[in-house]
């Protein structure tokens, strides 16, 4: 079974990662992108799923973020 890292940030969908048949370096590749858009201010919303080659959550790994609009 194949793995990938999707992502929506502010509307844009992509896949950010592929990783094959290893499980732990897509759970790796989740928590990365996961840190990076947390802390990425500009990322107004984003949604961060592990999924397999049916598109299918594995895990239950989703995330989403949000950095409120500052006034």
């Amino acid at each position: 079974m194949g793995y990938a890292v999707a992502k929506v940030v502010n509307g844009s969908f992509a896949i950010d990662s592929e990783h094959g048949d290893n499980l732990d370096g897509a759970k790796m590749g989740f928590w990365n992108l996961c840190t990076a858009l947390t802390n990425a201010s500009e990322a107004v919303e984003a949604t961060v799923k592990l999924v397999d080659d049916k598109l299918d959550t594995v895990e239950g790994k989703v995330e989403f973020i949000s950095h409120p609009a500052k006034n």
